[in-house]
């Protein structure tokens, strides 16, 4: 298992190939999915992960849950018919870090039938909702005064939730005929973070999910992807599912106690009203350095203006679908391993005292857990597991963590011929990932245990 594997590796080798031969080429990290002939079928599934009152946002450091404004779910579907069955689910969760992603992925595996290699689960990173690390978690719990990161009961619950659907969707799985795909443009929504620099390219100031200084409010957009990309299902005419892709952080304001999707979230949900019987599943694209603070204030009456701007980009990228037709013989599934290196600055016993230092406010012992625990990862070489899904020219890439949008549009660049759609925020261990180009300021320093220049793309 590579421990410096290249991402720009894994972008061309995931989005140039096709269904029909790909070259197993760097270190044979890729590895080819088993296929078979047969029906392609697709089952999806829904269930809740609402926090229960109480329960700590964002790792602790926030306020916990005092009101559930709406619920917080996980949403996918199951594509059977093409060798081991294959999972893509989104969570309405801040994160899911190391041992926890794998967890999810287990979980969600045994219920399909399949391996935890053929599982792709990601966050939405809305933040009034849990930041799941089970290692974290130990290590506050251990300190005997800090809030929880993670309630482990509830997130077993969630595990069994998760089981439980899968098993049922499976047992009314449907034939899929035909994928449809589209995209719709979004003003008024994404901004890059990190657009305010001097001469010399440093970032000065960072421009967050809300912002309200004019001078960072006037500068230009900067580096984003306008398009939000929808990937559907159908049995013939019949719409079955569709996966809706956008890079933006999901936060219009947060740090209250109320549980919400948010603006991603209640776009999303939106268009579930519109087709009931059609399910809708929201991604999180490279966001790491892209949010909504250009236009948003953090006021409340603009969430359901960011709402309404996503929730038009669902529509619009829905209007006018390409079509066609669709088998087991036309899918693949691809996967590499990765271990991106902890930043060399990090060393374990000053993060544990951090985390031990009683004078501390809290974010400044739960946050260093979270590095301490991808310190431990490291250490015990657990790798990270990229994939993506072939449907023919449609390609849907799952890359971890809080990765830059260069990522994204790198992935689009090497594969203009193909409809490619990004998420990103899987296994969320390493925090930020950013590129050669955007190595990391302060701000990105003090929060992510891998922001590593050496993380190239």
């Amino acid at each position: 298992m590579p421990t410096n594997f290249s991402r720009r590796d894994f972008l061309k080798e995931t989005v140039l190939t096709t269904a029909a031969g790909w070259s197993l080429s760097v270190s044979q990290a890729l590895n080819a999915a088993e296929t078979n002939a047969g029906g392609l079928h697709i089952a999806p599934f829904k269930f809740d992960v609402t926090p229960p009152l109480g329960h700590s946002c964002c790792g602790g450091w926030i306020k916990p849950i005092e009101v559930v404004d709406d619920a917080l779910e996980a949403i996918g579907i199951v594509l059977l018919g093409a060798g081991k069955p294959i999972v893509l689910c989104a969570v309405d969760w801040t994160g899911l870090l190391n041992e926890a992603h794998v967890e999810w992925r287990t979980a969600l595996a045994q219920a399909a039938g399949t391996t935890a290699d053929r599982v792709a689960v990601h966050c939405v990173h809305q933040h009034n909702a849990p930041f799941a690390c089970l290692e974290a978690e130990r290590i506050v719990l251990a300190e005997g005064d800090l809030p929880h990161i993670i309630d482990l009961d509830f997130f077993k619950r969630c595990l069994d939730a998760g089981r439980a659907a899968v098993e049922k969707a499976i047992n009314r799985a449907t034939p899929v005929t035909h994928i449809g795909w589209g995209q719709g443009k979004i003003e008024g929504v994404a901004s890059n973070r990190r657009v305010h620099r001097d001469e010399t390219g440093k970032v000065l100031a960072m421009r967050g999910s809300a912002c309200t200084d004019p001078k960072l409010i006037a500068l230009p957009d900067g580096l984003i992807d306008p398009f939000l990309k929808t990937v559907a299902f159908f049995d013939g005419e019949k719409k079955l599912a569709s996966l809706h892709y956008y890079a933006t952080h999901p936060m219009s304001y947060y740090a209250d106690g109320r549980a919400t999707s948010d603006f991603a979230g209640l776009a999303r949900k939106q268009r579930q009203q519109d087709e009931p019987d059609c399910l809708h599943v929201y991604f999180t694209g490279c966001a790491g350095n892209v949010s909504a603070g250009k236009y948003n204030d953090g006021s409340k009456p603009v969430r359901p203006i960011l709402t309404k701007r996503v929730y038009d980009g669902i529509v619009a990228s829905e209007a006018k679908l390409e079509r066609a037709a669709v088998s087991s013989e036309r899918l693949a599934w691809k996967t590499a391993e990765i271990l991106p290196p902890p930043r060399s600055s990090l060393h374990a016993e000053m993060i544990a005292q951090q985390v031990s230092t009683k004078t501390n406010a809290v974010v400044n012992r739960n946050r260093p857990s979270y590095m301490l625990s991808w310190l431990h990862r490291v250490e015990k070489r657990i790798p990270i597991v990229l994939s993506s899904l072939h449907l023919g020219g449609v390609k849907l890439l799952h890359l971890p963590a809080e990765s830059f949008i260069e990522y994204q549009l790198r992935a689009q660049s090497l594969a203009k011929d193909n409809f490619v759609c990004t998420s990103a925020y899987g296994d969320g261990g390493p925090w930020y990932i950013p590129v050669k180009e955007n190595t990391p300021t302060a701000a990105t320093k003090s929060a992510s245990p891998s922001a590593n220049p050496r993380l190239t793309m």
